[in-house]
């Protein structure tokens, strides 16, 4: 969900000296400050990509066992979760906490609302989206979670739950644990730390074993939150090769060559400092992907698209309660549909809420709460909306009107379908290849950047060698579930990982209510209050 290249760029801005004038032995003796979490969470990654390389059918079996078991047991534990999350959001809105500044009282924000919020937005921006941004709505219009499918009832309700799945409660999962990081970086200085965030709660403990504990649960979600992202990418360029091009085949092997590729195209970015080529990068990443969207509107059934957007948006908000809390322990078929998709979202967001919540932390110094709970709720959830309304609505308008059979497309090949149908399909196929291997390469460069960070004591220029090793980690750990099981593997992974960290962050939550209780009431017309004391000077070198 993240536009990771925007995220490496703000946050490698922030460093104290340019990789490129980084001597060996000072390389070596930075690598040499690594955290215990940085072990600790290498060794898990490395006993399952050797078990997922000597046993991978063995892995396979374990996991969808693994799955069955998370779906069936805690279903209903993911669901209060996400919707806790959603309802504690709206609570720092409206409640006299609002007022408090993600800084000293007399800081502003560092970017302009329309730059922030052009930040916001491009969070919404990757692989996701282009991977599910037409297969997830036709998918539910032919299989939808309730009533018959292939019908103008189905179309709504498979824009509603796909809404749902990409809306409020997956943002407020962001802006929560955002906030948190945001709240203790600027007004706390302290570094950019899980564990630093439930101090008020576990105290000294949170430098301690308990501390490395939770950090190294932050790293373990991170790393296949973002592994299931890369395989969708390397799954998505595949499936549109061969779509495009049948004789290349759409197997594991072509997968393997393209991550491997991707691999080499991240070493060569990391170790080399070609850090103004994946700026430039980054910048026509997002220009392209505000490119194809309004293309994409306009090439299609504009007028049904924006007629859809604004139905179904008005009725998902208004069926929100009962979308977010849906269970149905009578009904196993309609409970299989809602554990393998919406269960499925709340922990993958729950995964990634340390990545993204870095980046959304890192851009809304001088906010204030209300303000900042208000943009990353509303801003992020309106494009997402828009974006499936534009692709997977026009997909719609296709099926059901003129009969084609968009919905009998793999998750892969349903978007380069709904190409064959619109006017220069072959610049659409080109760009959006292009798009998608992009944010592949640049996703491995900025999630390795904040894993090394997240392992090296908070170090705001983690060293080359830990992102490096992470890369790798990364791309093995997505080959290693694609050979093990595809999707499905996926899906288990990021639910068993996702589950101890809602934990931690429900537990942040309570925390930062705890530090809130302790503010100065900010009274209305005073300007600004003495800055909060803090018992020690900020690192430099940490957020």
């Amino acid at each position: 969900m993240l536009n990771e290249n925007l995220l490496f760029i703000i946050l490698d801005s922030l460093g104290k000296g340019n990789d490129n004038l980084i001597t060996p032995t000072r390389e070596l003796e930075r690598v040499g400050k690594v955290s215990k979490v940085f072990w600790i969470s290498l060794v898990i990654a490395s006993i399952f990509v050797f078990w997922g390389i000597v046993a991978p059918d063995r892995l396979g079996s374990v996991m969808d066992v693994t799955k069955v078991f998370f779906l069936q047991t805690f279903g209903w534990f993911y669901q209060l979760s996400a919707t806790f999350f959603l309802l504690f959001s709206l609570f720092l809105i409206f409640s006299k906490y609002g007022k408090i500044r993600l800084g000293a009282n007399e800081d502003k924000p560092e970017f302009k609302n329309a730059t922030w919020f052009a930040m916001l937005f491009s969070a919404g921006m990757g692989i996701g989206l282009l991977f599910f941004g037409v297969s997830e709505p036709i998918s539910h219009f032919v299989s939808p979670p309730v009533g018959e499918g292939r019908t103008g009832e189905a179309a709504k309700v498979a824009m509603r739950y796909t809404y749902l799945h990409w809306g409020f409660h997956a943002w407020a999962i962001y802006s929560v644990i955002g906030l948190v990081l945001a709240y203790y970086k600027f007004r706390k200085k302290e570094p950019g730390l899980v564990s630093v965030t439930l101090t008020p709660l576990i105290g000294k403990r949170a430098q301690g074993i308990v501390g490395t504990i939770i950090d190294s649960i932050a790293v373990f979600a991170t790393i296949f939150g973002v592994a299931a992202s890369l395989g969708l990418g390397a799954a998505q360029i595949n499936g549109g090769l061969h779509y495009v091009i049948p004789a290349v085949p759409n197997n594991f092997t072509v997968q393997l060559v393209i991550m491997a590729v991707v691999t080499v195209l991240f070493i060569l970015s990391a170790s080399t400092g070609l850090k103004k080529g994946i700026s430039l990068l980054s910048n026509a990443n997002l220009v392209l992907a505000v490119i194809l969207l309004i293309t994409f509107l306009f090439l299609g059934p504009t007028g049904f698209v924006l007629d859809l957007f604004t139905t179904t948006l008005g009725s998902y908000i208004q069926n929100l309660p009962s979308m977010g809390l849906r269970l149905t322990p009578f009904n196993q078929e309609q409970a299989s549909w809602i554990q393998g998709w919406t269960i499925f979202y709340w922990a993958w967001w729950i995964a990634w809420a340390p990545f993204v919540g870095t980046f959304i932390a890192r851009v809304s110094k001088g906010r204030t709460v209300r303000e900042f709970m208000i943009a990353v709720l509303v801003i992020p959830t309106l494009v997402c909306a828009f974006w499936f309304s534009v692709f997977g609505g026009t997909a719609i308008y296709f099926d059901f009107f003129q009969g084609t059979n968009i919905a009998g497309q793999s998750l892969e090949t349903a978007l380069f379908a709904v190409y064959d149908l619109l006017p220069f399909s072959g610049v659409l196929v080109v760009v959006t290849l292009l798009l998608i291997t992009t944010f592949f390469v640049t996703s491995a460069d900025s999630a390795t950047f904040v894993l090394g960070m997240q392992t090296t004591h908070g170090d705001l220029n983690p060293p080359n060698a830990v992102k490096i090793v992470w890369g790798l980690f990364l791309t093995a750990s997505a080959a290693v579930l694609m050979l093990s099981g595809g999707l499905s593997a996926m899906q288990t992974a990021i639910i068993v990982s996702a589950f101890p960290l809602t934990f931690v962050l429900i537990a942040m939550s309570i925390a930062i209510l705890k530090d809130f209780r302790k503010e100065a009431p900010v009274k209305s017309g005073e300007k600004k209050t003495k800055p909060l004391k803090t018992e020690s000077e900020p690192d430099p070198n940490l957020v």
